[in-house]
C-alpha cells in the first residue's frame, strides 16, 4: 500500500507495526473523559495486512490508514479539553489525563483490601455529595480496624507504635485486638491485647483525595451513587433499590432512572406531538378543507429535517439543491508511470522547500519529470539533485559519513564520481529492489534505469536527509519563527483592542463631562454676563445681611430685580447672536473632527489589512508541511503546490493521479462540490480561500504554455537546412539547468 506522507513541506513514507489492543471493561471506564463525557477510541481498520503502512498513536495504540485522520486525532489529544475521571481535574491534554488516571488508580489500589467491602457498602445508593460521602467513609472506616493495620496503642500511660495481628471477640460485643508493639526499624518488642478505644490512628492509610478517586472509579453514576454491577457482585453487595428510593427512582435495563425526570420528558414529548399534529391538521384543512386522511391511516410521524453537513455518502439530492455541474475529468498525461507520481511530488516538493539548505537552485516540476525520463546518464539536474542530498548526509557525520570514511572516499562529489557515492548509499541501506540497480550504475548507465528505480533512490535519500541534524535544525528554526510571528500578531491584536477600549472610555468620560457642564449652565444661566451680574449681586446681598437692616434689604432687592430685568432686555439680542455663532462653530468643528476620525480609521484599517497580508506571506514562506486541500465524497485527495500552480487529484487508494491546469476546470470543480457533505464543504472552503492565488498561478501557467507552443511551432516552421539545435526547444529547458547555488 503506497502512502503519500507530508512532513516539513514534503512527503515521506513511514511504516508502523500493526498492534491490536483489546481493552477490558475495567480499562474502558478508566479512560480520560472528553468534555466530561466518555470518549470511544477509533476502531482498527479492517482487512489489515502485515505489510500495510499505517499510522499509530503512541499512547492509545489507535491505528489509521489516512494521515490526515491520524493528524486530526493527535491534534484533538493535544487540546486541553480532557478530564481525569478519577481525580475530577479538567483542562488537561489526553496524555496528561491518562498519566493522572494511572497515578490515581495506583493510589486507590493502596487502600487495604479489608476496607474495600465496607467502603463500597457505604457508597451504594448514597444520596450524599462526593465530599460529604468521602468524609462519611473516612469517619466510619477509622473505626474498622483490620489485620496488618499500623497505628498507635495506649499502654502504661504511653503511646506506642503497633501492628494489629488478630481480632479477638470477647462475646460481650466489644472487640479486642491482639497487637504487636513495634520498636526501632519496626521490630516487634512484645505482644499485647488492647481494646478498640486504646488504639489511635495517627495517620490514616487513606485520605479524602484517595477516597474521592475510589468513589469515582467504583461507581457508574452519582447521587444516588451506584456501584458497577460486577464490582458489587464480587463483594456481595446488593444491587436492589432501597425502599426509601423506590418512590423517586426505578431500574430499567440495568440503569437507574429518575421517575420525575422521565415523566417530565414524556409530557414534553406528548405536548410536542400534540402541537405538531394540530399544526399539521390545520395546514391540511387550510389547503384542502379536509384533514389528511392518508397520514391518519398510516399513522406515521413526519421525518425530522436533516442537519447539514453530514457524511457525504449519506447526502441525497433535494429539491432545494442548486444546479451542480459535472465534475471535470483530470488530465493524466504524465511522463512517469502512474505509481511513481507520489514519489515524484514528494522529492520535488522537498527539494523546492529546502533548496537554500541543500544549496540547490529551484527547478520546475515539469523539468524534474522530464529529467527523470531522460536517458542521459550525467544530466546536470539529476546529478546536482543527488549530490545535494548526499552532501547533507556527509555533513551529518552519521552512518553514511562513517561508511565513506571506511572506504577512504573524499568528501567532494563531482560529475564523474557522483555514481560511486550513490552506490555506497545503496549498499548502506541494503534495499533489495534498489541494490539490483548498482551494477547498471557502476557501468555508467544510470540513465538506462527506469523511473521507478530513479525515484526510489531519491525517495530513500530524502527520507534519510529528513533525519539529519541540519534539516531538523532548519525545521526547528521555522517553527520558532512561526511562533514568533504568531505572538506578534496576537500582540498587535491585543494592543488594538486596548486602544479601542481606551477610546470608548474617553468618549464616555467626555459625554459625562458635557452632561455635567450642561446641567451647571442650566442652573447658572446660559449668559456669561448674567453670571457676572450674579456674582456682583451676591456681594451686595452679603453686605445687606451683615448690616441687618431689613428695610434697606427690601429696597435693594427691588432695585436689583429691576436692574436684572433691564439688563436682560438689553443683552438678550446680543447673547442670541453670540450663541448662534458659537453653535455654528461647534457644528463645523464636529464635522471636521468627524471627517478626520473617519480618515484616520480608514488609514488604520488599511494598515491593519496590509499587516495581515504581510504576516500571511511570512507564514507561507515558513511553511513546514504541504497538506492536501481536502477530500471529495469518494475520499479522493486534492493537493495544491504553490510553486507549480496545478491542483493534483490523488485517488483514495493512491493508485491513480490526475491534475487540473486551467482556471475553468477549477471553477467547474468548485461548482460540482455539494456543501451538504462534510468533506466536500471543507474542500470547497479551502478552494475558496486560495482561489485568487490558484487562479493567478493557473493564468500565468496558461500564458507560459501558450508562449512555449508558439516557440515550438516557430522552430518547426524553420527550414530544414537551418535546423535549430535541440537545446533551443522549450520542451528541453531541463537540459539547460545550472545550479547557481552550488557549493565550491
Amino acid at each position: 500500500m503506497t502512502l503519500l506522507v507530508d512532513f516539513g513541506g514534503r512527503h515521506r513514507i513511514i511504516s508502523y507495526s500493526v498492534v491490536l489492543v483489546h481493552l477490558s471493561e475495567e480499562a474502558i471506564w478508566k479512560m480520560p473523559l472528553f468534555k466530561r463525557k466518555p470518549f470511544d477510541l477509533a476502531k482498527p481498520p479492517e482487512d489489515l495486512e502485515p505489510s500495510d503502512l499505517v499510522y499509530q498513536v503512541r499512547f492509545t495504540k489507535e491505528i489509521f490508514r489516512d494521515y490526515q485522520e491520524y493528524l486530526n486525532r493527535i491534534n484533538l489529544y493535544r487540546q486541553r479539553v480532557w478530564m481525569c475521571k478519577s481525580t475530577g481535574k479538567s483542562n488537561l491534554t489526553y496524555e496528561e489525563a491518562m498519566v493522572m488516571e494511572k497515578n490515581a488508580i495506583q493510589k486507590v489500589q493502596q487502600l487495604p483490601n479489608d476496607l474495600v467491602a465496607p467502603a463500597l457498602r457505604i457508597i451504594q445508593f448514597s444520596m450524599l455529595s462526593l465530599r460529604d460521602l468521602a468524609d462519611l467513609v473516612t469517619k466510619k472506616l477509622q473505626k474498622d480496624l483490620f489485620v496488618g493495620a499500623e497505628l498507635y496503642g495506649k499502654k502504661d500511660d504511653g503511646l506506642y507504635p503497633c501492628r494489629v495481628l488478630k481480632i479477638v471477640e470477647n462475646g460481650v460485643g466489644k472487640m479486642q485486638y491482639e497487637v504487636a508493639l513495634l520498636g526501632e526499624n519496626k521490630k516487634i518488642t512484645e505482644n499485647a491485647i488492647l481494646h478498640g478505644e486504646d488504639l489511635v490512628w495517627k495517620k490514616t492509610p487513606f485520605n479524602r483525595k484517595i477516597l474521592k478517586s475510589f468513589i469515582r472509579e467504583s461507581s457508574c453514576r452519582s447521587i444516588p451513587w451506584v456501584l458497577h454491577e460486577k464490582l458489587a457482585q464480587k463483594h456481595g453487595i446488593s444491587t436492589d433499590l432501597p425502599e426509601e428510593l423506590r418512590s423517586k427512582f426505578f431500574l430499567q435495563g440495568g440503569q437507574l432512572v429518575n421517575r420525575t425526570k422521565k415523566r417530565k420528558n414524556e409530557n414534553r414529548n406528548n405536548v410536542g406531538e400534540a402541537n405538531g399534529e394540530s399544526g399539521k391538521s390545520k395546514r391540511n384543512k387550510g389547503e384542502t378543507g379536509k384533514p389528511d386522511a392518508s397520514k391518519e391511516e398510516n399513522n406515521q410521524p413526519e421525518d425530522e429535517p436533516v442537519k447539514y453537513p453530514i457524511d457525504d455518502l449519506l447526502v441525497k439530492p433535494g429539491p432545494d439543491d442548486p444546479l451542480f455541474t459535472d465534475r471535470p475529468s483530470p488530465s493524466r498525461d504524465f511522463n512517469v508511470p502512474m505509481d511513481c507520481i507520489g514519489d515524484l511530488l514528494m522529492v520535488w516538493d522537498f527539494c523546492s522547500s529546502f533548496s537554500r539548505v541543500l544549496n540547490l537552485w529551484p527547478f520546475s516540476l515539469e523539468d524534474f519529470e522530464n529529467a527523470i525520463c531522460h536517458k542521459d546518464s550525467n544530466l546536470v539536474l539529476i546529478v546536482e539533485t543527488h549530490s545535494a542530498l548526499l552532501r547533507i548526509l556527509i555533513k551529518d557525520d552519521g552512518e553514511y559519513s562513517l561508511a565513506l570514511q571506511n572506504k577512504k572516499r573524499k568528501s567532494k562529489i563531482s560529475l564523474i564520481t557522483w555514481t560511486e557515492y550513490v552506490c555506497d548509499f545503496l549498499e548502506m541501506i541494503n534495499v533489495t529492489e534498489l541494490c539490483s540497480c548498482m551494477t547498471t550504475i557502476k557501468r555508467g548507465h544510470y540513465g538506462l534505469l527506469d523511473a521507478n528505480a530513479k525515484l526510489g533512490i531519491l525517495r530513500e535519500l530524502v527520507c534519510h536527509a529528513l533525519e539529519t541534524d541540519l534539516i531538523r535544525g532548519k525545521l526547528d528554526d521555522l517553527i520558532e519563527q512561526r511562533r514568533a510571528l504568531g505572538a506578534t500578531v496576537r500582540g498587535e491584536a491585543l494592543e488594538y483592542a486596548r486602544k479601542k477600549r481606551e477610546e470608548k472610555e474617553q468618549l464616555k468620560g467626555e459625554s459625562n463631562g458635557l452632561e455635567v457642564k450642561e446641567n451647571s449652565m442650566e442652573s447658572t444661566g446660559s449668559n456669561p454676563h448674567m453670571a457676572e451680574n450674579g456674582e456682583e449681586n451676591g456681594d451686595m446681598v452679603e453686605e445687606v445681611i451683615s448690616s441687618r437692616q431689613s428695610n434697606a434689604f427690601v429696597n435693594r432687592k427691588q432695585l436689583n430685580g429691576q436692574s436684572k430685568r433691564g439688563e436682560k432686555q438689553k443683552l438678550d439680542p446680543k447673547v442670541e447672536a453670540e450663541n448662534i455663532t458659537n453653535s455654528n462653530e461647534k457644528e463645523a468643528q464636529k464635522q471636521l473632527t468627524g471627517e478626520k476620525k473617519e480618515d484616520q480609521e480608514k488609514k488604520s484599517k488599511e494598515k491593519r489589512e496590509q499587516r495581515k497580508e504581510y504576516f500571511k506571506r511570512e507564514m507561507e514562506k515558513r511553511s513546514i508541511r504541504t497538506n492536501p486541500l481536502g477530500k471529495d465524497r469518494d475520499y479522493n485527495r486534492y493537493w495544491w503546490f504553490r510553486r507549480d500552480g496545478r491542483i493534483f487529484v490523488e485517488s483514495s487508494d493512491s493508485k491513480q493521479w490526475g491534475y487540473y491546469c486551467a482556471k475553468e476546470e477549477v471553477d467547474a470543480l468548485m461548482s460540482s462540490l455539494n456543501p451538504k457533505g462534510e468533506r466536500e464543504r471543507a474542500l470547497q472552503q479551502q478552494l475558496e480561500k486560495f482561489y485568487p492565488r490558484i487562479s493567478l498561478e493557473l493564468q500565468k501557467r496558461s500564458k507560459d504554455l501558450a508562449q512555449k507552443i508558439a516557440l515550438e511551432e516557430a522552430v518547426l516552421r524553420r527550414s530544414t537546412r537551418v535546423r535549430a539545435p535541440p537545446r533551443e526547444n522549450p520542451a528541453n529547458a531541463f537540459l539547460k539547468y545550472v545550479n547557481k547555488w552550488k557549493e565550491d
